[in-house]
Order: structure tokens, then C-alpha cells, then sequence
């Protein structure tokens, strides 16, 4: 059977698979294209991979072009994208670095919709695509469905528990100490911080890191400088009108994101304060409105855009041996609201 000879073998077709494992065509096909919604068995499931493996059966078209158009594809799913400014920069980020290698993208929304989930992922199955971004909006925990497992697959901005999926995710705790290191780097000392709202891992590893740089520097962490808002602008207002009511009065304001910074700004504005000169701000996330703030804001660059293009070059790359799961760093931008010290 496996002497080699001077012409080719006979091609393998789904009747020899469905003659060798006792099944019909229609069932070979719904297992290899990954109908999982079809009732069948996993011992019938196993049959017919089992004979898959011994017969050497390739789809046809294998060694040709990934789809029937010729066309090289990555899919990119999100559950949101409408609700974030961030879900455009990554996407921008995953095209950039595909369409260098001449791969284009599709995207789709599925609004948290296991059910339309799975339908996109078997229709990439059946497109042959070249692997798949699974997104999330908000940085987290996600159970992508089991289809996943049949691509290959890098998670942008979410981790599986399980951790079969290579991820990509920021260094949240490392840009929060990095930015409360640069406060206390230009003489600051009694640094507040507004938090986001207390489910979302991202404020938590924030504020992690912010308490992190002041244990480094051996400056207390007292409780009366740490107020929760709420990642808008009201919460920044209301949060810095707790602050400067406090019995602390704090010579800096490290806000959890840009959007809070922005009614830091007005509050203090309210107070006779002058941003960058009687108090500093730190802004987080360099959304575009940082720059136009007066005085520009200091902040820190959540990297969508990186890890979009990292996304795309990871899956376009020979197939890595290990699975990896990659914290991005987020750089501090340096502009003119820190430095009143």
C-alpha cells in the first residue's frame, strides 16, 4: 500500500471515506465542515476522521489558493464595535499588516450572539480563510465557541481560561505604574487616582499598577486620594470634586481613562485650578481628544492598533510550536498636564 511508484496515486474522495468508516457522503461532508449542530455521534465523528487519517484524504483544492477566488483571507470577529473607538484602530491594525502580505479582512460584529458566532465561523471553515482574530471590545475572560478550535486562531484583546488560543492583550498594571512612576518621577506626592468602573478587569490592573508604583517608591497609599468613577466625563467631574473636597488636597489626578481626564479638566477649571501648573493630570488610553485638551493631556497609549497588527502577523507567520499569550506594552505619551511639580 505504500510502495512508491512512477505515477500518481488515485485521488482519495469522500465516498472512499464514507465506504471506509460505513457512513454516508453527506455525513463525511457535515463532519469535515464542521456542522456541529448536525446530530451526529462522536463515535461516528471518529470514524470518519479515522479514516480521514489512514486513506491520506485532502479537501479538494488543498495546495492551492485558500479559497476559490484566489484571494488570501483573515476573518476578524467582534462582539462590539459601534461602542468604542477602539475596535476601528484595531481593525485598521489587523488590514495594515495583512494587506502587506496581500491578505484581505472580514469583518463581522456578533454583538455576543454564540449562535451567529458559530454560523460565521463555519462559513470561514467552508472559505478556506487563512486563520481568524477573535476581538473583544473590552479586555477579558471569553469562552469563544468550540468552531474556534477548527481555525487557527489568535484572541485580540480577550484570554480563554482554558488557555488554547494564543492572546494578546495590554500590559494594563505596567502602564498604570508607569504613568504614576512618571508623576512621582517630576516631584508629586500626593497622587489621586480615579478609577473606572470596578467590574472591568481593566480598571482593576490599572489601579494595580498605580498602587504598585507608590509601594515602589515608598509613598503610603492612602485611601482618601482613590475615588471611583465611572470612564465618562461626568465621573471625572464628580470624582474631582470629591478629591478636592477631601480632607487631602492632591497635587496630582492620574484618571483611568482620557474621558474622565476631560471633566477633571472642567472641575478644576470650576475650582480656579490651573491644569499642569496648581495640579497635574494623567489621562489613560490617548484617545484623539488628548491632544486637543488645554493643556495637552499626558496620557497613556493603549496599543489596539499594535496588537491588531501583531494579531495579523502572528496567524500569516509558520505555524508557532507553542501557544503565546503576549501582554503589550502601553507607553506613556508626555505632553504638557503633568508637570506642575
Amino acid at each position: 500500500m505504500n510502495d512508491h511508484t512512477d505515477s500518481p496515486a488515485p485521488r482519495v474522495t469522500m465516498k472512499d471515506i464514507a465506504l471506509k468508516a460505513g457512513v454516508s457522503q453527506s455525513t463525511v461532508s457535515f463532519v469535515l465542515n464542521g456542522q456541529e449542530n448536525m446530530r451526529i455521534s462522536e463515535e461516528t465523528r471518529k470514524r470518519v476522521t479515522d479514516a480521514v487519517a489512514e486513506l491520506g484524504y485532502r479537501p479538494r483544492g488543498a495546495g492551492r489558493p485558500p479559497n476559490d477566488t484566489g484571494v488570501r483571507v483573515i476573518g476578524l470577529m467582534f462582539d462590539e464595535i459601534a461602542t468604542s473607538p477602539f475596535a476601528a484602530i484595531s481593525i485598521e491594525g489587523v488590514q495594515e499588516a495583512a494587506w502587506k502580505e496581500n491578505v484581505i479582512v472580514e469583518v463581522v460584529m456578533t454583538g455576543g450572539n454564540k449562535d451567529y458566532e458559530a454560523s460565521v465561523l463555519r462559513k470561514w471553515a467552508a472559505d478556506r480563510v487563512e486563520g481568524v482574530v477573535y476581538g473583544s471590545i473590552l479586555t477579558r475572560e471569553v469562552t469563544p465557541s468550540d468552531i474556534l478550535a477548527k481555525h487557527r486562531a489568535v484572541l485580540l484583546n480577550c484570554y480563554d481560561a482554558r488557555g488554547l488560543f494564543p492572546s494578546v492583550v495590554p500590559a494594563e498594571r505596567r502602564g498604570g505604574q508607569s504613568a504614576t512612576q512618571m508623576l512621582i518621577e517630576t516631584g508629586h506626592r500626593k497622587i489621586a487616582f480615579i478609577t473606572g468602573e470596578n467590574w472591568m478587569e481593566a480598571s482593576d490592573q490599572r489601579l494595580e499598577g498605580y498602587e504598585r508604583a507608590l509601594r515602589n517608591a515608598k509613598i503610603p497609599i492612602d485611601p482618601n486620594l482613590i475615588v471611583e468613577g465611572n470612564f465618562l466625563p461626568s465621573g471625572g467631574r464628580t470624582a474631582t470634586l470629591r478629591l478636592l473636597d477631601g480632607p487631602v488636597r492632591p497635587d496630582a489626578i492620574f484618571c483611568a481613562n482620557d474621558l474622565m481626564a476631560v471633566g477633571c479638566y472642567e472641575a478644576l477649571k470650576e475650582r480656579g485650578e490651573t491644569v499642569g501648573e496648581s495640579i497635574a493630570v494623567m489621562g489613560y488610553d490617548d484617545q484623539e481628544i488628548a491632544q486637543h485638551l488645554s493643556p495637552a493631556l499626558s496620557t497613556v497609549l493603549l496599543p489596539h492598533r499594535e496588537m491588531g497588527s501583531w494579531c495579523a502577523q502572528f496567524l500569516l507567520a509558520p505555524a508557532a510550536e507553542q501557544i503565546t499569550h503576549t501582554r503589550m506594552e502601553c507607553p506613556v505619551v508626555v505632553r504638557h498636564s503633568h508637570t506642575n511639580a
